[in-house]
């Protein structure tokens, strides 16, 4: 089946279209009869989608068509099971990222686009390095995106995944708007198991809300233009509440500390002088109220410690994991220590 592609708001405005929550609701109902049982549009749950989708001006029939010729697949149930910052100790996660070729390929994706990361890094005050580390995580600079069609993708854990169904319906809403309104082909679109797109893996709502061109006023390719990519990277981060110039990791020394200090999640709200008195302090000259979170990671020789500042947490707002985090962190100094100065 081809699903036609165009731009959504103009197709929408030139047939002055707008469809009430009643209308849409109806159609949906129309669609979900009609519809083949062993396709996604025949379930029930998929009738609340095209309201949603129809309420944001996305055709409802149109929507409907992409529903049922999305593929169940298996493989994506079977990698959201054992994610690699849930099934691997911190020693075996660092090795896939803190290799000689990551580092080396991200002094060349540095090079090639210098010019781009250092307008985008005045314009956010990310560093350069914070942003090529997250796309050199994500996709390894661009060669591996992700081989599942989204839609297939999105569909599957929205339908198949009960526990995190409603993050995922809510996804994939957003891709069905996406795409109605970008004019780009649904069912060329790929990504991730989990439906992450392009270099630096947006999610379809992290999209709509962060991704920017690089050139004002465009239309943000994160598929093929490394440009807006990088741009879509270091807007997320400063929306996300970067500090420009501040610290992001502190090292820390412990003095037997208590497991429940590490339980309090990722987003400061512990006082360095709070944690000190609690077994957990750092030798670095830094104001004692300052809110920080502790991490404790296991190396080759034991336990190690760190005082997560504010942009550590920012870091995990783009993947919610410590371990992520601390991978992007450490090679982004990697990759600085290894360029040579100009």
């Amino acid at each position: 089946m081809k699903i036609a592609t165009h731009r959504g708001g103009k197709l929408l405005a030139s047939h002055g279209w707008r469809l009430c929550r009643v209308a849409v609701a109806w159609v949906c109902v129309t669609l979900v009869v009609g519809a083949h049982a062993d396709d996604y549009r025949g379930r029930e749950e998929a009738a609340s989608i095209l309201v949603e989708v129809g309420n944001e001006g996305v055709d409802v029939v149109w929507a409907g068509e992409l529903l049922a010729v999305a593929k169940r697949q298996q493989s994506i149930l079977d990698a959201i099971a054992r994610p690699a910052e849930k099934t691997k100790p911190w020693y075996d996660y660092r090795d896939i990222f803190l290799t000689e070729r990551r580092i080396r390929e991200g002094i060349v994706f540095w090079d090639t686009h210098a010019a781009v990361l250092e307008e985008i890094s005045r314009r956010t005050g990310v560093p350069s390095a914070v942003m090529v580390a997250i796309i050199g995580v994500e996709t390894f600079y661009g060669r591996i995106t992700g081989s599942y069609r989204v839609i297939d993708a999105l569909a599957t854990l929205a339908f198949d995944y009960p526990r995190r169904s409603p993050f995922f319906t809510r996804e994939l809403e957003q891709f069905l708007i996406l795409a109605w309104e970008s004019g780009k082909d649904p069912l060329a679109l790929k990504g991730s198991y989990a439906g992450a797109m392009g270099y630096g893996q947006f999610m379809p709502s992290s999209y709509r809300a962060y991704a920017r061109s690089f050139e004002p006023g465009g239309v943000p390719d994160i598929w093929d233009n490394p440009a807006d990519a990088i741009s879509s990277v270091g807007h997320y981060l400063q929306a996300h509440g970067w500090q420009a110039d501040e610290r992001v990791l502190l090292d820390a020394v412990a003095n037997q500390p208590s497991d429940s200090l590490f339980e309090a999640g990722l987003k400061p709200s512990q006082s360095i002088d709070a944690l000190a008195q609690a077994g957990l302090s750092t030798e670095v000259d830094v104001d004692p109220h300052t809110q920080v979170t502790p991490i404790k990671l296991e190396t080759t020789d034991g336990q190690r410690y760190w005082l997560g500042l504010q942009n550590f947490y920012v870091i995990t707002r783009y993947n919610h994991s410590a371990m992520y985090a601390m991978a992007v962190w450490e090679l982004s100094q990697a990759i600085v220590a290894a360029r040579p100065v100009s």
